[in-house]
C-alpha cells in the first residue's frame, strides 16, 4: 500500500512541476496564438540563472525571483522584436522559437558545461514528513501548495479582474477591442512576459527535484505539449488536470513498466484526441 501512495505523491509533484511550466505555455499559446517552442529553453535557462545565484550567495527564493524576470525580460524581447513582426505567420512563428530554443540551449552548455548540477533546496523545506507509515519529502510537498495557489492566482487574474477580461476581449475580437479602446499592442506583451517568467521560475523550482542539466527542455518541453493539448488549448483548468494526469502517469509508469513509460505517457494524448479533438476542456479556435 505504501509503494501506491507514494508514487501517487510523487506523481502529484511531478504534475505540478509540469502545471507550472504548461500554464505559461498554455497563456501563450491560448490567448495570443504562439506556439513558443523556446518555453523549455526557458524552463532551462531559469534554472541555470537560479543555480548561478545560489552559487553567488542568493538565496533560494531570491534565486527565483532572478530566474523569473531574467527569463521575462528575454521574452519580451523576443516578443517585441521577432515574434511581433511574424504576427499570423505561424511557421514562421514555430520555426523562429525553435531556432531560439537552440541558441539557449548552446549558450546554456558553453556557460554552465554540461555536467549536471544539483540545485539546493532551502533550509526550512529540507527533510520530511510523516503520516503514519509514510515518509515524504516537505519539499514535494511545497511544490504542491505552490502549484494549486498558482492556478488560483491566474484564474482570478483571467476570470476575474479587469485585466483579464481586457485580455479575453481582445482574444475574441482583436479590432473591436481597440476601438473600445483597450491597448491590445501593451496587452498581450504582459501575457508573453508572465508566462516567460512562469517558465523561468518554474525552472528553478524544479531544480532540487530534477537537478539542472543541458536536456532539461527537450525532456520537460514534450511532456509540457501533451498537458496542454490533453487539457484543451487556452484552457487553464484543462492544464491543470492535463498536468496530475500525465503526473501520475509518469510516475507510476517509471515504476511499474520503465520500458513503456512513453508510450504510456503519450497514449491517453491519443486516445483523447481521437474522442475530442479540442482537448478535455478546450474549445474550437476561430
Amino acid at each position: 500500500m505504501n509503494f501506491w501512495v507514494i508514487q501517487g505523491l510523487n506523481g502529484l509533484a511531478f504534475g505540478s512541476l509540469l502545471f507550472i511550466l504548461a500554464a505559461g505555455f498554455s497563456l501563450i499559446f491560448g490567448l495570443m496564438r504562439v506556439a513558443n517552442l523556446a518555453h523549455g529553453a526557458f524552463f532551462m535557462l531559469g534554472a541555470y540563472v537560479g543555480l548561478s545565484a545560489i552559487d553567488n550567495g542568493m538565496n533560494f527564493w531570491v534565486a527565483i525571483l532572478i530566474g523569473g524576470l531574467t527569463v521575462c525580460v528575454l521574452g519580451g524581447v523576443m516578443e517585441g522584436l521577432i515574434l511581433r513582426r511574424l504576427a499570423g505567420q505561424p511557421l514562421a512563428q514555430v520555426l523562429v522559437t525553435l531556432g531560439i530554443a537552440f541558441i539557449i540551449a548552446d549558450g546554456c552548455l558553453w556557460l554552465w558545461s554540461g555536467d549536471p548540477r544539483p540545485l539546493p533546496m532551502p533550509s526550512e523545506l529540507q527533510g520530511v514528513l510523516r503520516f503514519g507509515g509514510l515518509i515524504f519529502p516537505k519539499y514535494r510537498l511545497f511544490v504542491v501548495v505552490v502549484a494549486v495557489c498558482l492556478a488560483g492566482a491566474l484564474w482570478l487574474l483571467l476570470e476575474r479582474s479587469r485585466v483579464g477580461a481586457m485580455i479575453r476581449a481582445g482574444v475574441d475580437d482583436m479590432e473591436m477591442a481597440r476601438v473600445m479602446g483597450i491597448r491590445t499592442s501593451l496587452l498581450f506583451p504582459l501575457v508573453f512576459c508572465l508566462g516567460s517568467a512562469l517558465a523561468g521560475a518554474g525552472g528553478v523550482l524544479a531544480g532540487p527535484i530534477l537537478s539542472v542539466y543541458p536536456s532539461m527542455d527537450t525532456d520537460m518541453l514534450p511532456m509540457a505539449l501533451v498537458v496542454v493539448i490533453l487539457g484543451g488549448v487556452g484552457s487553464l483548468g484543462g492544464a491543470f488536470v492535463g498536468a496530475l494526469v500525465i503526473g501520475f502517469i509518469y510516475s507510476y509508469g517509471q515504476a511499474l513498466v520503465p520500458d513503456l513509460a512513453y508510450v504510456i505517457l503519450f497514449l491517453p494524448m491519443v486516445l483523447v484526441l481521437t474522442i475530442r479533438p479540442t482537448g478535455l476542456f478546450g474549445r474550437r479556435l476561430v
